[in-house]
């Protein structure tokens, strides 16, 4: 059964700090754990690290969950209403959000109750746009028969012996599910383990999933090997992204104590 998470090795990412162990639970099997330094929060299940947030930092986590954000910001805040997000974990991507969108309606899918649980009693995932739903994420939007959203992120992780796996390949069933619930100008953004799982994809081998999309850009951040994706159905340029980071403070690389670090590679 697919775990929905922000899902990386910590190895693989840069080291922190020590520390201490707020909550620590054995549950069906797997270990779960709460871990602070300072304000800081971190989520891990069997030892991976799913999530992190520290309120001190405007919701930027300065990894890789600041890019599942990203492609929000070539849009106009006022034309990402309503929000799907599969796999929540810790709701990093979550806060960033609402702390600089601000969308009318935020859908959270995640298979983990107790990772709803502490999301919300460790890491302040409570807000009033904000529906969490305990589900299987695939089964979920399957069966889903409501309004478009105007950003979906998939963020479905599993782990084996681990190491991170994809919940559901991103073949061309996966995206025309879900394009199937994305709206004309809406934006799909996915999270890949690696570049070679990205370009596995079905972006490079099936053609209506190319001709869907008017701007494709990938993401990375120098803290992670993760590569994240974007996938828009409106026309844009790399500078849009830029210039709309830099009105806002928290975001502005520009700034000494802004703590997003990212890379962006325009593909179309």
């Amino acid at each position: 059964m697919a775990v929905s998470a922000v899902f990386f090795r910590e190895d693989l990412c840069q080291q922190q700090a020590v520390m201490a162990v707020l909550f620590e639970q054995y549950h069906q099997g797997r270990q779960y754990q709460v871990r602070s330094a300072g304000r800081t929060r971190r989520l891990y299940t069997d030892g991976v690290f799913h999530s992190q947030y520290n309120p001190a930092h405007c919701g930027v986590t300065g990894s890789v969950w600041d890019l599942l954000f990203l492609p929000s910001q070539f849009y106009s805040p006022q034309a990402i209403r309503r929000v799907l997000v599969l796999g929540v974990g810790g709701g990093a991507v979550i806060h960033m959000l609402n702390q600089f969108v601000r969308p009318e309606q935020l859908v959270g899918v995640e298979l983990s109750g107790l990772h709803i649980e502490l999301a919300q009693r460790y890491f302040d995932l409570d807000y009033d746009n904000l529906e969490l739903i305990q589900a299987n994420a695939i089964d979920w939007i399957i069966d889903y028969q409501g309004a478009p959203f105007d950003l979906i992120i998939d963020d479905l992780y599993f782990e084996v012996d681990g190491e991170p796996q994809r919940a559901i390949s991103a073949d061309a069933s996966w995206f025309d599910l879900l394009m199937e619930h994305l709206t004309d100008d809406g934006a799909l953004v996915m999270n890949f383990v690696n570049y070679r799982e990205w370009r596995e994809s079905a972006y490079f081998s099936a053609a209506f999933v190319q001709e869907s999309f008017a701007s494709v850009y990938q993401f990375a951040t120098p803290t992670c090997h993760n590569a994240v994706v974007g996938f828009l159905r409106i026309p844009t340029e790399t500078r849009m992204l830029r210039q709309a980071l830099k009105l806002q403070p928290g975001l502005n690389p520009e700034r000494k104590s802004c703590r997003l670090r990212y890379a962006v590679k325009k593909i179309a």
